[in-house]
């Protein structure tokens, strides 16, 4: 027999399971007008959710993985929202980058069973960034947020730690 959770009824970033979680927001600040935006929208989605929000700040993407694994360690916290933006340039750097940091943060989640959600950007040009970014128009902070509470909500009904 397969069990099967349908969408609008699997646990949502308003769920009370989430009330008062610790959310770990590691932004990347290299272009300081999308990570404006993109932690906006983040911490917009945090609050609706009643959860509780750190925000550490480090220079770049490459430097999101680490940041949280370290500050992970400390136990304080329940989740990370990862926010950064890499922006193709005339070099192969690019796709070190981008690659290299969601393949970090993708093991940082799987190997330590934590609800991550990544919302660093990985675009042809500061307008696509912009555009993403921006709560008003599709609001991708807010989107990794909402992504982090919602597996979250499923570990803690997983564990057994949902309220009833």
């Amino acid at each position: 027999m397969v069990a099967h959770t349908r969408a609008d009824s699997a646990p949502k970033p308003t769920d009370p399971a989430l009330a008062g979680a610790r959310i770990l927001v590691v932004e990347a600040r290299y272009y300081d007008a999308i990570a404006d935006e993109l932690l906006a929208g983040a911490l917009a989605a945090i609050e609706a959710a009643d959860a509780r929000a750190t925000v550490v700040t480090v220079p770049g993407a490459l430097e999101i993985p680490a940041a949280a694994a370290i500050l992970l360690d400390t136990g304080a916290y329940d989740a990370v929202v990862a926010l950064g933006c890499v922006i193709r340039g005339e070099t192969g750097h690019y796709d070190i980058v981008a690659g290299e940091s969601a393949r970090a943060l993708m093991d940082l989640s799987v190997q330590r069973r934590v609800p991550l959600g990544n919302g660093i950007l990985t675009v042809e040009t500061e307008a696509q960034a912009l555009a993403r970014a921006r709560v008003a128009e599709m609001n991708k902070g807010g989107g990794a947020a909402e992504a982090a509470l919602g597996v979250l909500a499923l570990k803690r009904m997983a564990d057994g730690a949902r309220p009833r």
